[in-house]
């Protein structure tokens, strides 16, 4: 991807949010090239591209979100967005680049409003059966990835009948923390802010 069109899309998509507590973004996640050894799980970095609808949609924005469920269950980790590169240039020449600020608005809604759908309903506690700790988060952070995948599908097909701008917002496994002695879903340096690497 050329680094033109990388600076525009982070500008285009500038300050979105998957946080349910309403708070900026902090998004500290560095994006790495894949390995051809898979690595352990806790190593592992997200993919910068992903097909969708039949379009090649390249990671434009890595998103720390977080929610309670009440007060001693939560969850926080890393969010993905990926959008479609000649979808935003040709939104952009078409309507211009002030349009963004309100699909920034739109997606952060919807992201947020996922996260604590997929946190209120997925059950926290801690497996009493699991074999292991790790095991245990793997199992609950792939029932929370689902279920925010399944909370957030819809919006994001009334937000591409709206916008015309196909993108998906996904769950980073590896990257999820769960609370279940206290939730203390905050985000630190919400004032931090960083597109992906290449």
């Amino acid at each position: 991807m050329h680094k033109s069109t990388l600076s525009l899309i982070g500008l285009s998509l500038l300050t979105l949010a998957a946080c349910s507590t309403k708070q900026p973004l902090n998004e500290e996640l560095a994006v790495a090239p894949p390995t051809s050894a898979t690595p352990p799980l806790s190593e592992q970095v997200p993919s910068l591209t992903e097909l969708k609808n039949g379009k090649l949609l390249n990671i434009v924005r890595i998103m720390d979100g977080a929610a309670c469920k009440n007060a001693y269950q939560g969850v926080k980790g890393t969010f993905l967005v990926y959008a479609d590169p000649a979808d935003v240039e040709r939104i952009k020449r078409e309507k211009g680049s002030q349009v963004f600020a309100e699909f920034e608005n739109k997606i952060q809604t919807l992201a947020s409003d996922a996260l604590q759908k997929a946190t209120d309903s997925t059950n926290l506690a801690e497996d009493p059966f699991a074999l292991s700790a790790e095991g245990s988060r793997q199992k609950l952070a792939n029932e929370l990835s689902a279920s925010f995948q399944s909370s957030i599908d819809s919006g994001l097909k009334q937000f591409y009948r709206e916008t015309r701008l196909l993108i998906d917002v996904t769950a980073f496994p590896p990257s999820l923390i769960f609370y279940q002695s206290g939730c203390e879903a905050t985000l630190a340096d919400p004032d931090v802010e960083r597109e992906p690497q290449k």
